[in-house]
């Protein structure tokens, strides 16, 4: 079947089918059911927002499309365009012998087609330890940049309720998963009906690695010293802070005096404002009086 690509609205990438172990694009959206805008406008979309997973009831009661592609009622689902690639598994779950096959015209955000899945992308699964019979597929969708959301549409069609879905009989699912031999019993068929429960599960792309720049809203924590980017000391004047506490209460020997200030004078002088503070903290922690009062001067120019 032809194929295109989608530019318009959303770059669609289709994860693997669990069942064919490849790679399927969507069908061209030429071939998806055509509906109008002001029907798609009147239904009751329901917002989901990721990560999040969505159980969905689809009922005689809940409200259906005036096209002949599809049949009976549907469900309709809005997700933010705004978070990145949207990772989603559908699954639709066998229940009493009896299946929703679901067919999913994804939509930008003016509600144009963008993409189209036709229920074969939704293959039967076998239980599990935890799962039961189910159809299930996975989609990936990143929407262009600029939409707020964009839109599923889940459906299913006439020539979808004439067909069935050949199950796994649970002792044979059993046998399988132990290694033990698998019995010779027949495999249960379900009819497929315009009814049924839906599971949407749907996460977002996660930032990996990502730096966040500022503080999160509603979140209060202690502020951190700013940190300083490459070399500012030739711009940026050094800020006064309190002298070190020094280890003796002796004062300093005048010519140790002498030396350490020296040495902070030619620092300032060399430019190398790290070395003339690192002399005036040792200094006052040996038990300088006026090793401070000369690196000021100093780099005030006064020294």
């Amino acid at each position: 079947m032809k194929k295109r690509l989608l530019t318009l609205a959303l770059l669609s990438v289709l994860s693997t089918s669990a069942t064919a172990n490849t790679f399927t694009q969507p069908q061209d959206v030429s071939v998806a059911p055509a509906v109008q805008r002001a029907d798609l406008q009147r239904l009751s979309w329901l917002p989901v927002t990721p990560p999040n997973t969505q159980e969905i009831k689809i009922s005689p009661s809940s409200l259906g499309l005036n096209s002949k592609d599809i049949s009976g009622p549907v469900a309709a689902i809005t997700l933010p365009a705004n978070r990145g690639s949207l990772d989603i598994t559908l699954t639709s779950l066998v229940e009493g012998k009896r299946v929703y096959a679901p067919n999913v015209l994804v939509l930008d955000e003016q509600m144009r087609p963008a993409a189209f899945y036709p229920s074969s992308y939704f293959p039967y699964e076998k239980p599990g330890v935890i799962s039961k019979d189910r159809l299930e597929g996975s989609l990936k969708l990143t929407p262009a940049l600029g939409q707020q959301q964009i839109y599923l549409l889940i459906y299913t069609t006439e020539k979808d309720l004439a067909q069935r879905t050949q199950l796994k009989n649970p002792a044979k699912a059993y046998a399988e998963g132990v290694g033990n031999a698998v019995p010779a019993i027949p495999d249960p068929v379900a009819t497929h009906v315009n009814t049924g429960t839906l599971k949407l599960k749907v996460t977002a792309e996660q930032s990996g690695g990502s730096v966040m720049i500022g503080q999160v809203l509603g979140h209060s924590e202690p502020a951190a010293a700013p940190v300083v980017v490459g070399s500012t000391a030739a711009s940026v004047a050094p800020t006064r802070s309190a002298p070190a506490a020094p280890i003796s209460n002796e004062p300093m020997l005048n010519d140790t005096e002498s030396y350490f200030n020296n040495g902070i004078k030619q620092a300032v002088k060399a430019g190398d404002i790290d070395k003339a503070l690192k002399l005036m903290n040792e200094a006052e922690r040996l038990g300088s009086s006026s090793a401070r009062d000369t690196f000021i001067s100093s780099v005030k120019g006064k020294g």
